[in-house]
């Protein structure tokens, strides 16, 4: 029963996942991945993460979330800085223009992501768990 579900789980996941990337690709000109971790900057305290931390939050492994941040910082969205206590600590901060970005980018995901369970919600093979996941409290 639980591998069922969870093919249910990677279908739906994988089908949303491609939605999104398309629609902030084609309207805004970031990849899934920055548009998360500019959100996730968006949100933490002072704007800024350590490279472990954001990479947790958003899923990717340290050399993964090294190439993005690197992306980020071409495109001017974040930038770097060192921890104050510990030197080998290192940040990656949001811009303004980073936060501009989340800030126009924002509705293209919501609206996307709302249609994209919207359209799975008709396939049978997956409308049993949108369902659930639409009835469920939100957490956090």
């Amino acid at each position: 029963m639980d591998a069922l579900v969870w093919d249910q789980v990677v279908t739906l996941h994988g089908r949303v996942e491609n939605e999104l990337a398309k629609a902030l690709q084609r309207r805004h000109g970031i990849g899934l991945s920055e548009f998360r971790a500019l959100c996730r900057l968006s949100r933490a305290d002072d704007g800024e993460l350590r490279m472990q931390e954001l990479a947790d939050l958003i899923g990717l492994n340290q050399s993964s979330v090294s190439r993005l941040v690197a992306r980020l910082e071409t495109a001017g969205f974040t930038r770097r800085d060192l921890c104050a206590n510990d030197r080998r600590g290192v940040y990656t901060v949001i811009t303004d223009e980073g936060r501009a970005t989340v800030e126009n980018a924002s509705p293209t995901y919501y609206e996307t992501l709302s249609q994209a369970l919207d359209d799975a919600s008709s396939d049978p093979r997956v409308s049993g768990l949108v369902t659930a996941l639409r009835t469920e409290a939100p957490v956090g």
